[in-house]
């Protein structure tokens, strides 16, 4: 009886060990490092493609990142689209803007951007891999990065303008 329960005790550690290290990113690979990206996380500087193929570093040291994830399926963020369109050209100077679309073709979202006329910086995250590094289950959510590279402030749902500027402002 004693053996049968040591076996099961670690056998048990085993499956938590094993779970906790599934869900530890590798730095080399992921968009975050440590559990998620979690308020106080480091974010490690990854790479997405605009809609012109060009790629951008995301996550540079320096300025305040902003990216919010989204899709044009997503009513919320067709919403919120216009109040991140004003922020994203207003702030061009103190904030990096990326709004970053998940999973989605690239001349539907190449058709949505020209039809709304929004300039913003949009990504693809065609594979949804950077979505899963930030742990994203809800659209839009937005992520706010310092300029020293950690995760400020997170929220699932429709941001306006005013809303980052205020964060923004407090960092």
């Amino acid at each position: 009886m004693n053996r049968k329960m040591i076996t099961t005790i670690i056998g048990l550690i085993m499956v938590v060990a094993g779970y906790w290290y599934g869900r530890i990113s590798d730095p080399g690979k992921g968009a975050v490092v440590g559990n998620g990206a979690k308020v106080g996380k480091i974010v490690t500087p990854f790479m997405l493609k605009r809609l012109d193929d060009t790629a951008v570093t995301v996550g540079k040291i320096g300025k305040v990142t902003v990216i919010n994830f989204w899709a044009t399926w997503c009513t919320p963020c067709q919403e919120e689209m216009p109040e991140l369109e004003n922020f994203a050209q207003n702030n061009q100077q103190n904030v990096n803007f990326y709004a970053v679309d998940v999973q989605e073709s690239p001349k539907l979202i190449r058709d949505f951007a020209s039809n709304s006329q929004y300039r913003m910086n949009i990504l693809l995250d065609n594979s949804g891999e950077i979505a899963r590094n930030f742990e994203i289950s809800t659209l839009p959510t937005t992520v706010i990065i310092n300029k020293h590279g950690m995760i400020k402030y997170r929220k699932s749902g429709a941001m306006t303008r005013d809303e980052l500027e205020g964060i923004i402002n407090s960092l």
